[in-house]
């Protein structure tokens, strides 16, 4: 990878002999201060988009289909 022209500014200071800027960062500059929580009992339930999709109900793709055929012909009412 290539240096960034802020480290390579920082190079040149420090090469004619000018203080490192790195030296003036705070300490807290490597400490992560981002706050995290668990997730809560809410975070869980609605984590699913969708609701009611159980996909052991569809598991095999295959459906049941009745055909019912009625014998003699035409029946007048």
């Amino acid at each position: 990878m290539g240096k960034s022209k802020a480290l390579k500014k920082r190079e040149k200071q420090i090469r004619e002999g000018r203080l490192n800027p790195e030296i003036n960062r705070s300490p807290f500059v490597h400490l992560d201060l981002r706050t995290r929580k668990t997730k809560t009992k809410k975070d869980y339930l609605y984590r699913t988009k969708h609701k009611n999709r159980n996909p052991k109900q569809w598991e095999n793709g295959s459906f049941y289909f009745i055909l019912n055929t009625v014998k003699g012909g035409c029946e007048s009412i």
